[in-house]
Formats: C-alpha cells, sequence, structure tokens
C-alpha cells in the first residue's frame, strides 16, 4: 500500500528530495507515438516551461531535471527558511501568481481595510498558503496539472494524463544528491535521445552548460556553491566545473559508441564523497532500480526513520551501493 507523502518527508533530515512523474499506460504523450505517428515533442517544453515558472513561485528549488518522453525527473530543495520569511503581503502575491485565492486574500492584495473577522480569516488563510507554498506534493500538483488539461484539450479528450500519485525519495546526503542529479542529467544520453550533455533538450545540464559557457549560473535553478559553506548562499555543495567534467566523463562511458574513463579532478571528488568508482558507472545508469526510498547512508537512513517514527528502516540494503566498504 503507498505509503502517505508525509511519512516520506523529512525537512529536519535533508530539504533534498528526487520526484518522478510517469504519463498513464507509458505512452509516448510527450515525445514520438510509435502507434500514430504523431510527435508530442513540444510538449516536453510545457512541462520544462511550467518547473521554471513554479521554481520562482514556490520555496521549492530545482535542482535538476529532465523531461523524457513519457516521464519527468526532478530533483528539488525545500526552502523553509524562505518560506518563513516571506510576509503575508508576499505569500498572498506567490499564491495568486497560480490561483485565484479567496474574496479575502483578493481585497487584502489591493490593499482594502479588512474586519477583524477578515484579518482573523487571512491569517488562517496566511498560514495555509505559508505551508503548501513549501510543499512536494503542491509543487507537483502545480506542475502536472495544467500539462494534463493542456495536454487533454489538444487531443480534445478527457481523463488522467499522468499517473495518479508521482514518486518521491529523500536524499540524505551529499553523495546521494550527486548520484541523483547526475542519473537525472544523464536520463536522455541513457535513452538514446541525445549523444552529449549539451544536446539533451529539456534538461538542467543542458541549461548548466549553456550558462556555463558565459561564466554564469542559470538563474532558475539551485546553484553549485563549491566546498566552502561559511558565508555562503544556499546551494549544492559542489563546484560547477566539477560536476559539469563529472556528467561529461560518465556521459561518455555511458554510450556504446565511445570509449571513456573518469577524470582524475572527477575521481578526487567521488573520493572526497566516499563514493567508490567501480560503483559509479552502476548508481548513474540504475539509480532508479537500486533505490526505492529514501537514499544516504545507514547512518542517515536511521536518523531519518527515527525522525518519521518508522519501526524499521526499510531498503537499509540499499545503503551498500552508494558508500565505500
Amino acid at each position: 500500500m503507498p505509503r502517505p507523502r508525509r511519512s516520506q518527508v523529512s525537512v529536519e533530515d535533508t530539504p533534498m528530495y528526487h520526484c518522478c512523474s510517469r504519463v498513464v499506460r507509458r505512452a509516448f504523450l510527450c515525445g514520438d507515438d510509435m502507434f500514430s505517428g504523431k510527435n508530442y515533442d513540444h510538449r516536453r517544453a510545457w512541462v520544462e516551461a511550467q518547473l521554471l515558472k513554479l521554481s520562482e513561485v514556490f520555496a521549492i528549488d530545482v535542482a535538476a531535471y529532465a523531461v523524457m518522453s513519457n516521464h519527468l525527473h526532478v530533483v528539488l530543495r525545500i526552502d523553509i527558511y524562505q518560506a518563513n520569511s516571506w510576509s503575508d503581503v508576499e505569500v498572498i502575491s506567490h499564491w495568486h501568481q497560480l490561483f485565484k485565492g479567496t474574496d479575502i486574500t483578493r481585497k487584502f492584495a489591493q490593499g482594502e481595510t479588512l474586519e477583524d473577522y477578515e484579518q482573523l480569516q487571512l491569517s488562517h488563510t496566511v498560514a495555509l498558503y505559508r505551508s503548501r507554498l513549501s510543499d512536494i506534493s503542491w509543487f507537483m500538483r502545480c506542475l502536472n496539472e495544467p500539462i494534463a488539461r493542456q495536454a487533454n484539450q489538444e487531443d480534445n479528450c478527457t481523463g488522467r494524463f499522468w499517473e495518479g500519485r508521482f514518486k518521491s525519495q529523500a536524499l540524505l546526503d551529499e553523495a546521494a544528491v550527486l548520484a541523483c542529479m547526475a542519473y537525472v542529467d544523464l536520463n536522455p544520453i541513457r535513452a538514446k535521445m541525445a549523444s552529449t550533455p549539451e544536446q539533451s533538450d529539456h534538461t538542467s545540464i543542458q541549461l548548466r552548460i549553456q550558462a556555463a559557457l558565459k561564466g554564469e549560473q542559470p538563474n532558475s535553478l539551485l546553484p553549485f556553491i563549491g566546498n566552502e559553506r561559511k558565508n555562503q548562499p544556499k546551494g549544492i555543495a559542489f563546484s560547477v566545473q566539477d560536476y559539469l567534467e563529472l556528467v561529461d566523463d560518465t556521459g561518455r562511458i555511458i554510450r556504446n559508441d565511445k570509449r571513456g574513463s573518469i577524470s582524475a579532478n572527477s575521481a578526487k571528488l567521488l573520493t572526497r564523497l566516499n563514493i567508490p568508482q567501480d560503483n559509479w558507472l552502476k548508481l548513474t545508469t540504475e539509480f532508479g532500480k537500486l533505490f526505492h526510498g529514501p537514499v544516504g547512508t545507514l547512518q542517515e537512513l536511521t536518523s531519518y526513520c527515527e525522525h518519521l517514527e518508522k519501526r524499521r528502516r526499510h531498503f537499509a540494503s540499499c545503503c551498500q551501493h552508494l558508500m565505500a566498504s
């Protein structure tokens, strides 16, 4: 039986989560449909545009994503501190970018004076909206539902477009984040939809490469901040250059028609995170098969299970794939 989403999310342990949504029947409703001969590739651009829009609205950052022909991968970071720092006006403003709100929230947004009972109701509503704007389930709902409506309107039909539930898993440490991000970014390479990361359309790695060529990082994605943590803004604790080199090295190995190896610099990054080089290729090609729940060291998994009051450490055997013995 599927577990409630609240029993899978523990921001106390990690703000990082990998989510995956699939279209119904695994049909190619976002790419080439081999049965009808139609191409729906433009829908991948819909998904990407909506995803990047939501990263500006929610207190949730996008670290990596890949929009495939029949499914979507995204690595998200929940920013509770940002959500709590927003004023009531900011919370209402963010929510109104997606929904109409209530009569009272619209009245408040227009600067009108509220009665005492309306102010009380507004306080409850703002608290509710603030919670939802840092909630993965609401993020994925606001991502998937508009795409489903657009696709159904285009196909002149009704019914489900996405499967009822999306998959989510906690990424409990830096090694888990690195492996999952590389797995997501290399999806098009494994599926032979692209030959190189820079040719991988509708992916975060393509955006990062395009920005790196200008000496920048994409504003719409969670940035890399390197190893130094002091006085640094939020971000991913790796160098962007190291990450791009590691993904490129791995992509060359994955391709059947191109030989390659992990460079000394990439090997140094894996060593720092205690990830065995022999396991790296397996992690980046079979991450979805190896891990069906939270990902991290046994110690991190134990803490995660305790905070969620789980009696058993499910998926503990998967930890061996991530760390050196």
